[in-house]
C-alpha cells in the first residue's frame, strides 16, 4: 500500500497567479490603490520582506486591506450606510517583492474603525504574507507612528506586549511633499513581527 503524500511548502510556484503583472498580465489586484480622484490622504506604504538571518525574501507576496479615509471597508460586511464609500477606491491590493525583497503600496491613510462592541479602532492597514516554506499565511496590521493618542487606546495592540508593539508601527517620513510609511516584516528571529491568528 502506498505511503502518504508528502506536503508541500507554498511558492515560489503561486506567483504567476497572484501577482501576474511581473509575467506581463493584468492580475486582479495592484500595488497602486489610489488615483487623483481617491478621497483622503494619499501615502505611500514601502518596506521589505526579511527572513530569521536578516535576508531579503524575494518572492514573497504582501497583500492588504484597509479601510477608506472616512473609516468604511468597501465590503458587505460593513453596513454602515452613514460612513461613505469611495467608489475610486478598492481598499485591496497585492505586492510582489523584489530581488531585495522590497514590496511597496500607493494608497489612502485610513479612518479609524470599530472593533467589537464599536471601540474605535486606530487607522491600520491589515497584512498577509505568503512566502516559500510557509505552510499558512502570516497575518499582521500597520499602524502609523503619528497616530500616537489612536494607537494608545486601539483594542487589538494593546493586547500585544508593549516591548514588541514597535514591529507593528510604521515610521513616517515626508517625500516629494508625500508621506511615506516604512514597515519591514520579518517572518521570525529577534525583532519578529507580530501576527495574529485569525
Amino acid at each position: 500500500m502506498p505511503g502518504q503524500t508528502p506536503s508541500q511548502t507554498v511558492g515560489p510556484f503561486f506567483a504567476y497567479a497572484l501577482t501576474p503583472e511581473l509575467y506581463g498580465r493584468q492580475g486582479i489586484a495592484g500595488n497602486v490603490m489610489a488615483g487623483d480622484d481617491t478621497q483622503g490622504d494619499v501615502i505611500r506604504v514601502e518596506g521589505r520582506v526579511i527572513d530569521g538571518d536578516g535576508q531579503p525574501v524575494p518572492d514573497a507576496l504582501v497583500e492588504v486591506w484597509q479601510a477608506n479615509a472616512a473609516g468604511r471597508y468597501r465590503h458587505a460586511d460593513d453596513p454602515r450606510d452613514d460612513v461613505p464609500v469611495d467608489g475610486t477606491f478598492t481598499g485591496f491590493g497585492r505586492s510582489g517583492t523584489d530581488a531585495d525583497g522590497r514590496f511597496w503600496f500607493e494608497t489612502v491613510k485610513p479612518g479609524r474603525v470599530p472593533g467589537r462592541g464599536n471601540a474605535p479602532q486606530a487607522p491600520h492597514i491589515n497584512v498577509a504574507v505568503f512566502a516559500r516554506g510557509m505552510l499558512t499565511h502570516a497575518y499582521t496590521r500597520i499602524y502609523f507612528a503619528d497616530e500616537q493618542e489612536a494607537n494608545a487606546i486601539d483594542p487589538v495592540l494593546n493586547t500585544v506586549d508593549e516591548a514588541r508593539r514597535g514591529t507593528l508601527i510604521g515610521d513616517a517620513r515626508p517625500v516629494h511633499g508625500r508621506t511615506v510609511y516604512c514597515f519591514d516584516i520579518r517572518l521570525q528571529g529577534d525583532g519578529e513581527t507580530v501576527f495574529f491568528d485569525v
